[in-house]
């Protein structure tokens, strides 16, 4: 029973997050994202949780260009530093092919969702990723430290763009993340 109500939450919130690939951005996205400098490793450092990762520590997210795909694999500790490890890999693919900043992101295989890329630095060490109903949302940089005013600073991208952050979370890192 407690895998179906499972299975029944994780549809009800893909559907609700899930988008048409016709749909057009509501919001100004980043002007141009190079693909191959956003690749990589991302430490996930505010986030709005779902019921699978609202107990989420040390997460990142992994991306790798495997042709036309973007292959991703999401890792966190589930409940504290020592927790243990949970892992989701959904395929994104680019849709605006002049910008690289609007994916679709597929997950379990079945459902697709808007994955926008609303901000990221010229070096390529901090991002915001947004959705289309302005209520889910990543932020994110290269090194599992990133400073208060740095976050407030990330924050500020999102406030601009109209996003409830009432749910938004701060998500804790160590130092070093081990296995």
């Amino acid at each position: 029973m407690k895998r179906l109500l499972i299975a029944l939450t994780l549809l009800a919130t893909l559907l609700t997050t899930a988008c048409s690939e016709n749909e057009m951005p509501n919001q100004k996205l980043a002007d141009s994202v190079n693909l191959e400098s956003f690749m990589g490793t991302w430490y996930v450092h505010g986030h709005t949780p779902t019921f699978m990762d609202k107990e989420a520590y040390d997460a990142t997210e992994t991306y790798e260009l495997d042709g036309k795909k973007i292959r991703t694999t999401y890792r966190y500790r589930k409940g504290s530093h020592e927790g243990k490890w949970k892992e989701y890999h959904p395929v994104g693919k680019v849709y605006d092919h002049e910008s690289n900043a609007e994916w679709r992101m597929r997950f379990f295989g079945i459902l697709n969702a808007a994955y926008y890329i609303l901000y990221v630095d010229p070096s390529y060490e901090y991002t915001v990723v947004g959705h289309p109903g302005r209520s889910m949302a990543w932020i994110m940089s290269r090194s599992p430290q990133m400073t208060d005013s740095k976050y407030d600073e990330l924050i500020q991208e999102l406030v601009s763009r109209d996003y409830d952050l009432s749910e938004l979370r701060r998500l804790p890192h160590q130092a070093e993340t081990k296995d």
